[in-house]
């Protein structure tokens, strides 16, 4: 396991197997976290995957960092800067051509894990660029549509599979908005499996072993 710097700072796990081009997972951290967050997941992982770690572009004071500025004020509550988002969308998009040249992984293969605002902008990059994704997991996320590409509905998803969870007592990102990634993705006639699970947001060990199921079947 090593720390490589391509477009952005990431964690990187080989595929055990090095002869072929392997499958790759790339994992994006959520709101105030880096690259080693949900990399401590990665020894948890099937070792047929190659698994890249990426780091959020914008730093956050006194730690962490963040794929786009949410700001507090007291007449809206809170917001997403929705400028910064679509331009780590477009980054993340340039770090997956990057990892398959530089890592040799498959092209054909490729699987974006988020984490709340990873699972946000996992689903923006998979929604506009669906030839560059065959699967998402999405936890604790939703799909923001202001960050969607434009005409991304004509796009053809017939190889886009989707695995979504959340916890039923969610305080930072309401259930409620996650509930409707489900039939939205379904007008798109995208594959997707959500569940909720009785905790807060963050992963229950059951989530984590039905993603693993979830994936073994892809």
């Amino acid at each position: 396991m090593e720390k490589q710097t391509l477009l952005l700072e990431h964690n990187y796990r080989p595929a055990k197997d090095q002869s072929g081009k392997p499958p790759a997972i790339i994992m994006l951290h959520g709101f105030g976290s880096d690259e080693n967050d949900l990399f401590s997941f990665a020894s948890e992982l099937p070792e047929k995957y190659a698994i890249i770690s990426l780091k959020a572009p914008i730093r956050l004071e006194p730690y962490g960092n963040a794929w786009y500025n949410i700001y507090f004020d007291n007449a809206q509550g809170k917001f997403s800067d929705d400028e910064q988002a679509i331009a780590s969308r477009e980054l993340i998009s340039k770090c997956i051509d990057e990892i398959i040249e530089k890592y040799k992984v498959d092209g054909e293969n490729i699987i974006l894990l988020g984490f709340s605002q990873g699972t946000i902008l996992s689903f923006a990059v998979a929604l506009s660029y669906p030839s560059k994704v065959k699967n998402v997991i999405g936890l604790s996320g939703y799909i923001n549509e202001e960050i969607l590409k434009e005409g991304y509905a004509k796009n053809d998803f017939s190889n886009l599979n989707v695995y979504t969870s959340h916890g039923s007592v969610d305080q930072v990102i309401p259930v409620q908005w996650a509930r409707r990634t489900e039939p939205f993705l379904k007008k798109l006639n995208i594959d997707c499996k959500y569940s909720e699970f009785p905790v807060g947001h963050g992963v229950a060990p059951q989530n984590f072993r039905e993603l693993k199921e979830w994936l073994g079947k892809r």
